[in-house]
């Protein structure tokens, strides 16, 4: 600190000493006033340059004399403009879309050009919904979640799911946002589209390690995504048509160039079609997303921004299952002055899910809900240091369930598990510095505070072992509970600590190279308590206490990036190792539905995952695309530790769920002429582990399966080719409705991939039996998409 202290010193004295000034303001879109999140600017033959933040908002700051400002963001013409800095000025700025790359992939995972070469921040991916637009995916729909699964570093948990796991991950440790608001359950229809509306999204940011400071909370990565604002200008319509859903968004100004609103909703509509031919297995979704700003004055903004999801399904008279995400989001941006920029947020998250098995005669419901406040500041302090700084506080409250019967004939007895509440804080500073016209180093520290809260009925266990192992038996069973104490509102039951340093590098090589490292340190106090490699509407959250240790993990990455001929290919190369501490996986037999003392199922280890990531990019010409290739492993080890026994796998290190060998995809987009585009996905995966029997027994007449050693076996190896045609009618200048269609074919040649191999006894002639489960094979689409 007092290093930083004294830099600082000598920064103001500079600024003194050479007579600094700084340009501050906004970059929007020229057409419909949205802010630009990621655009470059840049002071032409200096090494002076800034890119403006989540609300569009840049300052740079420069030596007094007469420059040439350049502003550029991927698929916008570039402008040039002649600035003479001889005074603090604020300067507000439109770009224009350009014309000639708007039927082309913009192609992600950073902007191009040298000041994203010169930036520390590595390990990131960037994508637009225009690229989204363009990726073939299952049934036309357009999937912001899928997109980013042909990224390198970023694969599936199984076929047609939205489920996403990053750099050898699992699901639960990945923070998805969206405006802020955290969101729990990511999917429709069990996983087979996400529950984010292309139409609502203005972009996304994907942070795979060297998650900056702001960030917490979860130890694998982040996922940002910002909703559109709202067209200022104009009133605006988009919608899509398609074969089981179909979308609409409408946006406008509510006073022209100062308030805005966007609305936006989805909904499927095949349980319509099963109704009608007397089917009684229903499943849809709906959601809606809402957006609107004020503009109070050129210093203050207001946002208010939410969104509200469910699903249902039924099967049969026998069972119903409805989930879903409710989020909201008041925000207030204040530019101090044009060095300090500051927004507040007040958020609240919720997510739900109820089961009704009605052959039963029960009623489960079970919700997460989270109240935040942030507040983020963002001060430029000189021409070589941006700041950033800031504090969070949630307050979670876990309602882990409650069954009800539902009828007076139901032998369910009614049950009422524990809540569970706990507060998490965080303080963070980072500081992004340029050392040299070479050199440009980012650090920061993240303190995170996690409080397990009362309110609750905590069990208490024979030598604190809540797990024993049973030599006899060879199993691990529930530890012999000895007391209980009940916990007020309010009262601490545990306490956490956590220090979370954060340290990037990069060094330009030349005009065009770039070498680049990091490390990071998070913590996470939230865990998923799941045996599925997938996320489930009945998955439960828990927080971290006296039994489930918060997860920590340190990542290292070093990476070169390269862009070649003046921008028209790039290439990135990066290299990462990761490992997680208090990794929790389950016992043999779990029984993690309605457990009010889930720590009796668990054991603690630890994981690692190291790999390399490659990205090569054709940004330019008629042909775009990408082809992105991972090679990976990701393991754990669990021994028995304090609860004695073997552990799991003898407590040797094991493959997770989530390992994946090979990745490989192949993205591209061709535009043929003015009317027709055409896309292909090609995807390559190594098959991921799962346990298979390695012998049988038999028992009472019946043939039993006896499973070995966990994930020591592979489902096949997974891939498939997707292709897309998009045609565009002739299009007359004055007429503002604008119409495309889409026509795709998932799965082209039929491939049967593997979902799940399960293992049972053929009644016919008593011996056991795999049955392989596929869930897509090849599948037409067409989706009318639409503007006005």
């Amino acid at each position: 600190m007092r290093k930083i202290f004294f830099l600082l010193i000598i920064c103001v004295g500079n600024h003194l000493l050479a007579q600094e000034y700084t340009l501050s303001g906004t970059i929007k879109d020229a057409e419909n006033g949205e802010t630009l999140l990621g655009a470059n600017l840049y002071l032409l033959n200096t090494t002076y340059g800034v890119t403006t933040n989540e609300y569009g908002f840049y300052s740079l700051t420069a030596p007094s004399g007469s420059y040439t400002l350049v502003v550029s963001y991927i698929g916008y013409t570039e402008m040039q403009l002649p600035v003479n800095i001889d005074a603090n000025k604020k300067l507000n700025i439109e770009l224009k879309a350009s014309s000639t790359q708007l039927n082309e992939v913009e192609v992600v995972a950073k902007e191009t050009d040298k000041i994203s070469l010169r930036s520390p921040k590595m390990s990131i991916s960037k994508m637009s919904t225009k690229t989204i637009k363009q990726i073939p995916v299952v049934l036309g729909e357009v999937d912001v979640l899928k997109s980013i699964q042909l990224l390198p570093g970023v694969t599936n948990s199984g076929e047609g799911t939205v489920g996403f796991n990053v750099r050898g991950g699992a699901v639960d440790q990945n923070l998805v946002l969206l405006d802020e608001a955290i969101i729990y359950n990511t999917s429709h229809l069990f996983g087979f589209f996400s529950v984010f509306n292309a139409d609502a999204i203005k972009n996304l940011n994907l942070y795979k390690g060297n998650i900056p400071a702001q960030y917490g909370g979860r130890v694998s990565s982040v996922l940002d995504i910002y909703q559109k604002d709202g067209n200022n200008k104009n009133f605006q319509l988009d919608g899509g048509i398609g074969l089981i859903s179909s979308r609409i968004a409408a946006q406008g100004p509510i006073k022209k160039e100062k308030s805005s609103f966007l609305i936006a909703g989805r909904s499927s509509y095949a349980h319509l079609f099963l109704k009608a031919a007397d089917q009684d297995n229903l499943a849809g979704f709906y959601d809606l997303n809402f957006k609107t700003n004020y503009q109070l004055n050129k210093n203050n903004k207001l946002y208010l921004s939410g969104y509200f999801g469910r699903d249902f399904f039924e099967l049969g008279n026998a069972i119903e299952n409805n989930y879903g995400n409710l989020s909201g989001n008041l925000r207030w941006n204040h530019i101090f002055n044009e060095k300090l920029f500051s927004n507040l947020s007040l958020i609240y998250s919720k997510y739900d899910y109820q089961v009704i098995l009605d052959f039963i005669g029960l009623d489960w419901v079970s919700s997460i809900h989270n109240y935040n406040i942030k507040y983020d500041l963002k001060y430029y302090a000189s021409p070589n240091i941006k700041l950033n700084f800031g504090l969070s506080s949630i307050h979670y409250n876990f309602d882990t369930g409650e069954v009800k019967p539902t009828n007076e004939t139901s032998e369910i007895n009614y049950l009422k598990l524990d809540e569970k509440r706990a507060l998490e804080n965080a303080l963070y500073v980072s500081a992004d510095h340029t050392l040299s016209d070479k050199l440009t180093v980012s650090y920061g520290l993240r303190t995170s505070f996690f409080n397990r809260l009362g309110g609750q009925t905590l069990t208490h266990y024979a030598n604190d072992q809540p797990v024993v192992y049973n030599e006899q038996l060879g199993i691990y069973e529930e530890g012999t509970p000895i007391s209980e104490t009940s916990y007020k509102k309010g009262e601490n039951i545990a306490a956490f600590t956590n220090f979370e340093p954060r340290i990037g590098l990069a060094y330009q090589v030349n005009e065009s190279t770039a070498i680049k490292a990091g490390y990071s340190r998070a913590a996470q106090y939230l865990h998923l308590i799941s045996n599925t490699t997938s996320a489930t509407p009945v998955d439960v959250w828990a927080p971290s206490g006296k039994y489930i240790k918060p997860q920590l993990s340190d990542q290292y990455a070093i990476g070169v990036f390269k862009e070649i001929d003046n921008n028209a290919y790039a290439f990135e190369l990066e290299a990462y190792y990761k490992d997680v501490k208090n990794r929790i996986d389950y016992i043999d037999g779990s029984n993690l539905i309605g457990n009010n003392t889930i720590e009796t199922e668990i054991l603690h280890g630890k994981s690692r995952a190291y790999g390399l990531e490659m990205l090569l990019k054709k940004n330019q010409g008629s042909l775009t695309g990408w082809l992105a290739y991972t090679l990976s492993k990701s393991e754990q080890q669990t021994p028995g530790g304090i609860a004695g026994g073997p552990g799991i796998n003898s407590g040797e290190w094991y493959y997770t769920g989530y390992d994946r060998t090979h990745d490989i995809s192949l993205t591209t987009n061709y535009k043929l002429n003015d009317k027709w585009s055409l896309g292909t996905n090609f995807i390559f995966q190594t098959g991921r582990p799962v346990t298979y029997p390695d012998s049988q027994y038999q028992y009472e007449g019946l043939s039993i399966a006896n499973y070995g050693l966990r994930n020591k076996n592979r489902l096949p190896s997974y891939h498939r080719i997707d292709i897309s045609a998009t045609y565009v009618p002739n299009r007359k200048p004055a007429k503002r409705w604008k119409g495309e269609w889409v026509f795709g074919i998932y799965n082209l040649y039929n491939r049967k991939n593997a979902a799940s191999i399960t293992f049972g006894q053929n009644r016919k002639n008593g011996t056991n039996e795999a049955t392989r489960t596929a869930i897509f094979g090849i599948v037409p689409s067409v989706t009318y998409n639409f503007t006005f």
